[in-house]
């Protein structure tokens, strides 16, 4: 089965798969296809976490692509001259914001460890889109017509390639359907194809720090940050979850967040009877979250260069404390970090909050293979389109504004995520796959969704596996986001007794209409049947492929 939020992509899956191809192979092909067809949302000029199950020694690995901070990054380098922050919205088009990118390494690594068909022809199917071109989707076009107005149009506002490259002489982007060509991306898979090492050292690698060095806001990335990328191989993150195993991968990705959420509703007094009908159960899941948001915001960096309590975060005696919090009568008015270093076997090292919003350019999706190997994968350009700055004829990737624009919070303690050289930024990617008690896969699921994502994915989870519903119900509920103080809910799906029920627990509730998750998941039923999501808010398909 092959889920993705993209129907080129759930296809080029399923053709590997086909041709014999195992999960990994067809992840490869369908990212190299995703990077062509949704680029703003994530491409082999950005970065990704891949969680990988086996099915014969039924373990879960962690494949890191997360990208880089140049060896010229600072904790000040989002600092304008006068001391304050840049806005968002230049810093993100800026060569300041691109990460040496991790995708291709990843993917590399993957590979070489779980690869069952050649390298070079899993990129097959995206050279021929590229060189055919493919006709400009609804939301892709949505998506110039809304954030058109931030893609620079002149060289004084940064460099013009995506303008060149989605708009008409007349400056009108490309209509619904128009067939959109990239050669440039094509002529680059060909060599990433031959040879991915390339990617790192030669005209690509050329190419990428060159756009990253052009003002305004230039960067300082160099052929010597390329070539010295490495790509992570990791031990999962796992908690236990009732009578199963959740895992996914540690930081610098946000997972133990969802799995946090998970640990404290274990904790927690039971869910009510009616499951996702009943508004109390939304709201115990609404101050799991702000649970573990809390700590999430003051805890999780790069552990190459900050200390997180992560055996604290996730002890049992932390959680149920942290749980103790959650008043089955009403919200609590205010949720702070705890203190998980007590339970914990290293020196207290304090941090301080950190703010800081990774946006919505990600994608997600699911591919289990003949052998029941398992791979649930997010990849991202950070925001939409990332940076705007292409070469190869993809987007460059904006995940450096990811860190702490400021180096230290409001009393002056230093922020765990600021900015650092070689460090890899805080992300929200959330690849998870839940396992029963004798190590059999269950469960994939995770989405794009900037921070959000931690809320999507521990919703799927909650839907299945507490509420009982399929995969597909469990995509459609309403998303909520408990972060801080305020609480969102999304308005086109949530009923107005969900809504009404989570003000009257005492809830500042926002009814949002932004809340565009793109789940993707996969629940292996107990006989072996594979039951499919797929997120309605993006253009995704389910493929399945028959023996």
């Amino acid at each position: 089965m092959v889920v993705t939020a993209n129907p080129h992509a759930s296809k080029a899956g399923a053709e590997i798969l086909r041709a014999g191809g195992s999960a990994v192979d067809a992840a490869v092909a369908i990212e190299a296809v995703l990077s062509l067809v949704e680029p703003q949302s994530s491409g082999l000029a950005g970065g990704a976490f891949l969680s990988y199950y086996d099915a014969a020694s039924k373990q879960v690995a962690i494949y890191d692509g997360r990208e880089t901070a140049p060896a010229s990054a600072h904790e000040s380098m989002f600092l304008k001259d006068d001391g304050e922050p840049y806005g968002f919205l230049d810093a993100k088009t800026s060569g300041l914001s691109t990460g040496v990118p991790g995708a291709v390494a990843m993917l590399q690594l993957a590979h070489a460890d779980h690869g069952q068909l050649p390298w070079a022809g899993l990129f097959d199917r995206a050279q021929q889109i590229a060189v055919d071109g493919f006709p400009i989707s609804p939301r892709l076009q949505n998506f110039l017509e809304r954030f058109g107005r931030f893609i620079p149009k002149t060289s004084e506002q940064g460099t013009t390639d995506a303008y060149r490259y989605f708009y008409d002489e007349k400056g009108a982007a490309w209509p619904v359907g128009h067939r959109l060509k990239n050669l440039e991306y094509a002529a680059a898979l060909k060599i990433i194809a031959a040879d991915p090492g390339a990617f790192y050292t030669g005209e690509l690698a050329r190419q990428i720090v060159q756009q990253t060095n052009i003002m305004p806001r230039a960067g300082g990335m160099t052929m010597a940050d390329m070539a010295g990328y490495k790509a992570l191989r990791k031990q999962a993150l796992c908690t236990p979850y009732r009578k199963l195993q959740l895992c996914g991968p540690p930081p610098p990705s946000s997972w133990i967040a969802v799995g946090m959420t998970m640990g404290l509703l274990s904790q927690a007094e039971p869910f009510k009877e009616g499951g996702a009908d009943n508004p109390l159960n939304w709201a115990v899941f609404t101050e799991a979250q702000r649970l573990a948001y809390a700590d999430r915001d003051r805890f999780v960096a790069d552990t190459d260069f900050a200390e997180v309590p992560l055996q604290g975060m996730l002890h049992p005696e932390y959680l149920a404390k942290r749980a103790a919090l959650i008043d089955n009568g009403k919200a609590d008015a205010t949720i702070a970090a705890g203190d998980p270093w007590a339970y914990q076997q290293a020196d207290k090292n304090v941090a301080g909050f950190d703010p800081a919003m990774d946006v919505a350019g990600t994608t997600h999706f699911v591919v289990v293979d003949h052998a029941g190997n398992v791979v649930s994968m997010t990849a991202s350009v950070e925001s939409i389109f990332g940076s705007t700055r292409m070469a190869g004829g993809m987007f460059l990737n904006n995940q450096l504004t990811d860190f702490s624009f400021r180096p230290k919070d409001d009393q002056g303690k230093p922020i765990a995520n600021r900015a650092q050289a070689g460090k890899r930024p805080r992300s929200s990617m959330s690849p998870t796959i839940v396992l029963d008690e004798g190590g059999n896969f269950v469960m994939a699921s995770g989405s794009p969704g900037g921070n959000s994502i931690i809320a999507y994915t521990a919703k799927t989870l909650v839907g299945v596996l507490d509420w009982g519903l399929s995969p597909q119900a469990a995509v459609d509920l309403p998303n909520l986001v408990a972060r801080g103080d305020k609480v969102r809910i999304e308005q086109a799906r949530a009923s107005q007794a969900l809504i009404a029920g989570l003000r009257d627990y005492g809830f500042d509730l926002k009814e949002s209409s932004g809340e565009n998750s793109g789940l993707s998941v996969v629940f292996r039923h107990p006989d072996g049947r594979l039951e499919g999501g797929v997120d309605p808010r993006r253009e995704g398909i389910i493929e399945v492929v028959l023996p």
